[in-house]
């Protein structure tokens, strides 16, 4: 070997251990720093025509296993999204409490049925009855707070998503510019090391929001696309963009996300390919976990509502309230009253006194005054509210206004009460005839509690033409098939409107089915292949007559027809000023009462005792968020929300859990491999200054045995 030779050998060795000790001693700085994948110096032997010439530094080179990253990613996605749907779900269940929380939700209802347990036990006692009532309404505030938190979370989610989508939007913008500072370094051969260490920490980022795939090209770019396929990043970064609602409103429709292309294409939808992370939970969190809870949550307070109410309209206070007047039906003067069974009213003085009694037989389609001949009327609710009025003419008055039912007495000294009959009470959609127009309600609510509208299919179904019902059919994973208008044509019946509903071309019957049941509600079930498939409300400018009840609140069509209701209930007004109005008495009447007998007492607790059998009663639940439709008493049905909502919240935490220690896993396997080990580099230190050592020996050789040559010369 020539001296030139051996020059070159020694400095080409003397490089590369520089080189390797720079990588190393840049790993040891670099021990703690998140994200950083260890780095070693590429070498190969150098060879020229044959001859070795030393040995070629290639570059600075990461040491990454690519199989663990993608793993890693998949597992970071997984625990963004367990651990944004458990700190969601925490905080709603701290929110509703526990069973045996004094100040849950549970416990209120609890506390107003033991109220009226104790008011029951000496009727006379205002005390008594002032307390049922405050721990009644209470338990109702409850349910409005709550539903107000719903809607507040819903409103958080929905800003937590925009704001998502904006730190996104920066990631793919600088892993962008990463991407091109990687190609241009690469090219020239330099260390693009610091480059590639900052993309794998913003893909680790990125990863917690949604979950990705990357594709690592050759040239050191990284191409990011979503694990099905959506292209978010190439030669330009993909923008994504979303409309903030600003509201938690129910009824409010929340739009896409869409991926735009730089290049001018159409808008991809993306909601539908975000399968993992913190954006499906806080997604899932906003259209379905949350909507569910709301709707139960509002199936429990409107149960509990109309519980009490059927116990109330058949009971009376002592003495009887001068005048009753109803809730806002939706019904017109016109409608079929629909009625079956016999009711009875009386007109009682403030001793007990009955003043007038009329029993009104729907089957027969009569009315009888005062034990007398029975007189005909006919079958609308407008020729009820005359019937009432007529019988009622000289010691008191009904009128029928805008849906409302009212009836009252003329004299001051005078009160009106209803008393079903024992043996066929009347009925309307379930109801009788005090208790479906809300004449003696307890809780009061200004938009309809219940959808059994008693309607047939053959009414008129009374919205005007140049109205409609708007909905949005979305795929089971999140795509919008298709958007439908019902149109309302004046003159037309609600079986007509079933039909619209139901036609498989301008309607929704390609995928679920429309029904009216025998009570007059309204439903739908999903058409086989199509269960997962979601019908949504996304408009409704309907009003009945001069109502001013829209179709989706009458027939409980929509979330917010659902789950608003929770908001609405109240104990009535005039029963929290003047307690002596809440009934707990009954009226005590048979066939043989005449005018003049006793039929309220100041003692009477009968009506009491059903105001607290209204908590233990069976009675019919509709389907609400993740529960189907059940019969179950009103304790039952509150315990078994209480235990969804726990349950939910307990399976979302060992979700976390769960994902949370896969995550730890796969991110030591990874650290296994880029992890910087200060032994190690400490071993490759050395080696590196041995290797540094012995080439300087040679270079030392080679001086001297030049200087030797040159004394010899």
């Amino acid at each position: 070997m020539s001296l030139s030779g051996i020059l070159g050998n020694a400095l080409s060795g003397l490089q590369a251990s520089q080189a390797g000790l720079r990588a190393s001693s840049n790993n040891v700085a670099n021990v703690n720093t998140a994200g950083y994948a260890r780095t070693i110096a590429s070498f190969e032997a150098r060879n020229v025509g044959g001859v070795a010439m030393g040995v070629q530094v290639n570059g600075i080179v990461r040491v990454v296993d690519r199989h663990l990253q993608l793993t890693s990613l998949r597992s970071i996605s997984e625990a963004g999204m367990t651990e944004a749907r458990a700190g969601a779900l925490d905080r709603l269940q701290s929110q509703f409490g526990n069973l045996d929380d004094s100040g849950s939700i549970f416990a209120r209802l609890n506390s107003a049925f033991n109220g009226l347990s104790q008011a029951s036990v000496d009727p006379t006692l205002s005390v008594a009855r002032l307390s049922a009532a405050a721990d009644l309404d209470s338990f109702f505030t409850e349910a409005q707070r709550l539903s107000g938190e719903i809607r507040a979370q819903r409103q958080e989610t929905d800003a937590k998503i925009n704001a998502t989508l904006q730190r996104s939007n920066e990631i793919l913008r600088e892993i962008y510019e990463l991407n091109s500072n990687v190609q241009s370094v690469s090219a020239g051969g330099g260390d693009s090391s610091g480059a590639e260490n900052r993309i794998s920490e913003l893909l680790d980022e990125m990863s917690g929001y949604m979950d990705i795939r990357a594709d690592f090209q050759g040239d050191g770019r990284v191409v990011l696309r979503t694990t099905d396929g959506v292209l978010l990043l190439d030669n330009y970064p993909a923008t994504l963009t979303y409309k903030v609602a600003g509201t938690g409103s129910y009824g409010v429709e929340y739009g896409k996300i869409f991926a735009n292309s730089p290049n001018g294409a159409n808008p991809q939808e993306l909601d539908s390919h975000i399968a993992s992370g913190e954006l499906r939970a806080l997604i899932d969190l906003r259209d379905k976990t949350l909507p569910d809870v709301a709707e139960e949550l509002a199936e429990m307070a409107s149960g509990a509502a109309d519980a009490l109410n059927a116990a109330h309209n058949d009971a009376a206070s002592y003495p009887a309230p001068q005048s009753l007047t109803g809730r806002n039906t939706g019904l017109t003067a016109a409608d079929a009253h629909n009625f079956t069974g016999a009711t009875t009213l009386a007109v009682a003085d403030n001793s007990g006194v009955l003043v007038r009694r009329i029993d009104v037989d729907f089957d027969a389609g009569t009315y009888s005054v005062d034990g007398g001949a029975a007189v005909g009327f006919a079958g609308t609710v407008g020729d009820l509210a005359t019937a009432l009025n007529t019988a009622l003419a000289g010691v008191g008055s009904a009128s029928f206004t805008d849906g409302t039912l009212s009836v009252s007495a003329s004299a001051a000294n005078n009160g009106v009460a209803f008393l079903q009959d024992e043996t066929t009470p009347s009925d309307r959609g379930g109801r009788g005839l005090s208790h479906f127009f809300g004449l003696n309600d307890l809780v009061r609510s200004d938009s309809p509690g219940f959808f059994e509208t008693g309607l047939s299919g053959t009414d008129v179904h009374q919205f005007a033409t140049g109205t409609a019902l708007n909905f949005r059919m979305d795929t089971i994973d999140g795509k919008t098939a298709s958007t439908y208008s019902i149109p309302m044509v004046t003159g037309e019946t609600v079986d007509d409107i079933v039909t619209a509903l139901n036609d498989t071309t301008t309607g929704m019957g390609r995928y679920v089915t429309f029904s009216l049941d025998g009570n007059g509600k309204l439903s739908y079930t999903a058409n086989a292949g199509y269960e997962g498939y979601e019908l949504s409300l996304t408009g409704d400018d309907t009003s009945r007559g001069s109502t001013g009840v829209p179709f989706s609140k009458l027939f409980g069509v929509g979330l917010e027809a659902k789950a608003a209701r929770a908001e609405s209930f109240s104990v009535d007004t005039a029963i929290r000023a003047d307690s002596a109005r809440l009934a707990l008495g009954k009226l005590d009447m048979d066939a043989a009462t005449v005018v003049g007998d006793f039929v309220l007492a100041a003692g009477d607790n009968r009506g009491g005792s059903g105001l607290q059998a209204a908590l233990s009663t069976s009675r019919s639940f509709n389907a609400a968020g993740s529960l189907a439709a059940s019969t179950a008493s009103l304790g039952d049905y509150t315990a078994r929300i209480a235990g969804t909502i726990g349950s939910r919240a307990a399976r979302a935490e060992s979700e976390a859990a769960s994902a949370a220690t896969l995550q730890a896993t796969a991110a030591q396997k990874r650290a296994d491999v880029e992890g910087v080990s200060l032994d190690e580099e400490l071993a490759a230190m050395t080696l590196y200054q041995q290797s540094y050592n012995a080439a300087a020996r040679m270079l030392q050789a080679a001086k001297e045995m030049t200087d030797t040559l040159m004394r010899i010369v």
